[in-house]
């Protein structure tokens, strides 16, 4: 069976390029597409060659592919994935635009719906461009909701993330899905008993993620906190950060899998779909303090593996910071739930098997 992988676009080191890493490992036959392809600004495919579409010949489409919105629907329909017997999509908006032949099978990794068309004013109100552009940007808006609508018909089946997507995906693009929580290379982390005195985030500084609240409040704790990821709020948030806050950019793998380890907690503030960080803190040994709504409602045992505030706020935040530090973690138990339920070894044995069932045929 011949298979194609297709990826909205890889220009940078999310978690949702991680989960499309995995998928590249498990099927090293499979043909890659996406949009735009930066090698040296995201996931490793090694020496895989990555067919891109049309836009990656426009000058600085990879810098500013966030620009290129209003073109990725026809840039994916414009790929020719005819050969292909089974297409595998990985999106968070575009590359379930892309058309197969018929009786071929598109099963779609819908890691959220086309988020700044269905929850504009929540994920773009922190960038300074759509607030001063609107009321030109909404017309485009709508036109590109309906060719979301159109591209979400193309997929055979979704697999979702979570049941927060799920439902997600059934209200706007009227599809069913089945939940498959997405895993993480457990190779790839660290694990450690000895914790030290600091508190970690990890994630884009965009403003959906609400690294400020989080910055707020340690500012009140005064308590050690480090943050990795990099993106256009930063500037933003180092000025309203004091001295006991450092912001350390983009780290490596193996620098990120050791701060994971060694953090007396990991502080999740956005509203996340799935989110792959609190997984990842846990099979580190580390536990969760995070916004308890989402995809953490499907990976997080308060109390066990991490501690929920409900409202995002400083004051929430501060508070359940104090209680996690109160809290006696079983650092070995916390590690064990993530192993047990979020290892590539299960996801991907659910995943065949929907390929089996969809498809006949079971991949390796």
């Amino acid at each position: 069976m011949k298979i194609a992988l297709v990826h909205d676009y890889l220009t940078q080191p999310g978690g949702a390029e991680r989960v499309f890493e995995l998928l590249c490992k498990r099927y090293p036959h499979a043909d890659i597409f996406t949009s735009l392809y930066e090698p040296k600004r995201t996931i490793d495919l090694g020496e895989r060659q990555v067919r891109t579409t049309v836009l990656q010949k426009v000058p600085g489409a990879s810098k500013n592919f966030r620009l290129m919105a209003p073109f990725y629907f026809s840039a994916f329909r414009a790929l020719d994935l005819q050969d292909y017997d089974l297409i595998i999509s990985s999106t968070t908006g575009f590359a379930k635009a892309v058309r197969k032949r018929p009786g071929a099978t598109h099963i779609c990794f819908c890691h959220n719906v086309t988020r700044f068309l269905w929850d504009t004013t929540t994920y773009l109100r922190d960038y300074a461009t759509y607030r001063n552009l609107s009321g030109m940007l909404e017309p485009i808006f709508q036109r590109m909701r309906k060719a979301d609508l159109d591209s979400a018909q193309e997929p055979d089946f979704y697999i979702a993330n979570s049941s927060t997507v799920a439902s997600r995906i059934q209200q706007y693009y009227g599809k069913k899905s089945v939940v498959i929580h997405y895993p993480i290379d457990i190779t790839q982390f660290s694990f450690s008993k000895d914790k030290e005195d600091f508190y970690l985030a990890s994630a884009r500084l965009l403003g959906y993620k609400r690294i400020d609240v989080i910055i707020e409040a340690f500012n009140w704790l005064g308590w050690p906190l480090l943050i990795t990821g990099d993106g256009p709020e930063r500037e933003r948030l180092e000025s309203r950060a004091l001295k006991n806050i450092k912001f350390l950019g983009y780290v490596s793998d193996t620098e990120r899998s050791q701060l994971m380890s060694k953090a007396r907690g990991v502080i999740v503030a956005a509203l996340e779909d799935y989110g792959l960080v609190p997984v990842e803190a846990n099979v580190s040994g580390t536990p969760v303090i995070a916004y308890g709504k989402g995809g953490v409602l499907d990976t997080q045992i308060p109390g066990k593996t991490g501690v929920f505030f409900n409202l995002q706020t400083p004051e929430a935040i501060h508070t359940a910071v104090v209680e996690s530090s109160n809290i006696a973690w079983e650092y070995e138990k916390i590690r064990g739930h993530a192993i047990d339920n979020f290892s590539e070894e299960v996801f991907f044995k659910k995943v065949e098997d929907v390929i089996e069932e969809h498809c006949g045929h079971h991949q390796p």
